[in-house]
């Protein structure tokens, strides 16, 4: 069988790291034959494609990014779009597609399956917020480099008796946030799914300049909104291909709120792109590398419109429609537990 791999979406450690595991068992264990799609799914559109064999997997399991290349191309969205993925498919001779994306890569897979196109589905997105899978590959690189930065963030804002705003990426959903506000000591910690009152933020930064020692750590999630506000949307608002607006923003509303209400001076690090790029963390690279390797044996199984997903410490396949359904959200009782540290 002849096999495409594509990334589409953001880039995220961990890509290679499954097209590598893709690849090797594909290759050794079902004779199968592959060919990478350039760029998502534009590749698949415009039958863009690179041989890829184990010589060209070779060394790229530590490197960050994707050999294949990425974007947010919905064949949905372009008229023609789907009839042109199929003529190329059936130009290159491609059975089946592995489809290695976030929710709305893989909601394109889940179409495209049910049009009749053979697809395997492995998740993909640092904000950790695909359902039917505990954990995707990227998240803790993420929260590993978002953590080192407010660690190195605390003796700034000791050293000159300031506040200091670390905005993490988190469109809808505050798992980065969460989870690195909570490694790093934050004192308060704000998520999109939680809206905040400036009010009680300015309280929670006034309390620890109150302690005479200690000045505050502000993590935020570029989605976070106030209770009174909108999204703090860059660029025009305007979307992409899928119909999400470029946030960004909210950190730099806070420094202002917090500097006039409290009287303190406060800075803002929005650390953006950094988050998902360089080398994945062991965990991202052995989790990546077991998503790959399933997802190949659902190929050989012939188990099309499914979703490698992991359960506790096991690898498992879920529909597509039941991977695409909902997003992962911070439950209210996850944010309670990092509540308890604010201020």
């Amino acid at each position: 069988m002849r096999i495409g791999v594509l990334t589409g979406g953001g880039d995220c450690p961990g890509l290679n790291a499954v097209i590598r595991a893709v690849v090797r068992k594909g290759v050794q264990i079902g004779g199968h034959e592959f060919v990478g799609f350039r760029d998502g799914w534009r590749g698949a559109v415009e039958g863009d494609v690179t041989p890829l064999d184990v010589d060209a997997v070779r060394g790229i399991l530590p490197r960050g990014g994707t050999i294949l290349g990425s974007s947010r191309t919905n064949p949905y969205k372009d008229r023609g779009g789907v009839d042109r993925l199929r003529a190329s498919l059936d130009d290159l001779g491609v059975e089946a597609i592995v489809a290695i994306g976030g929710e709305d890569t893989l909601g394109v897979a889940k179409r495209l399956h049910d049009d009749g196109v053979q697809v395997v589905g492995v998740p993909k997105t640092i904000d950790n917020d695909l359902g039917a899978t505990d954990y995707t590959f990227g998240f803790d690189t993420a929260v590993t480099i978002a953590t080192e930065a407010i660690d190195r963030l605390h003796t700034t804002a000791e050293s000159h008796r300031r506040t200091l705003i670390c905005e993490v990426m988190g469109r809808h959903a505050g798992w980065i946030a969460l989870h690195s506000g909570m490694a790093g000591g934050a004192n308060v910690i704000l998520i999109p799914e939680r809206p905040f009152d400036i009010e009680q933020v300015c309280d929670y930064v006034n309390r620890r300049f109150a302690t005479k020692r200690y000045a505050p750590i502000v993590v935020v999630a570029e989605g976070a909104v106030p209770v009174e506000g909108t999204l703090q949307m860059a660029g025009g608002g305007e979307v992409d291909a899928f119909g999400h607006a470029r946030l960004g923003g909210i950190g730099q509303r806070l420094e202002s709120e917090i500097a006039s209400r409290t009287g303190h001076e406060a800075r803002t690090t929005v650390l953006g792109h950094i988050q998902r790029g360089g080398t994945p963390t062991p965990f991202d690279r052995v989790l990546a590398t077991r998503f790959g390797l399933h997802a190949i044996d659902a190929a050989l199984a012939g188990d099309w419109g499914v979703m490698v997903a992991l359960r506790g410490t096991d690898i498992v396949r879920v529909p597509l429609a039941e991977a695409t359904k909902e997003l992962k959200t911070v439950p209210v009782e996850r944010y309670a537990e990092a509540e308890v540290f604010f201020g």
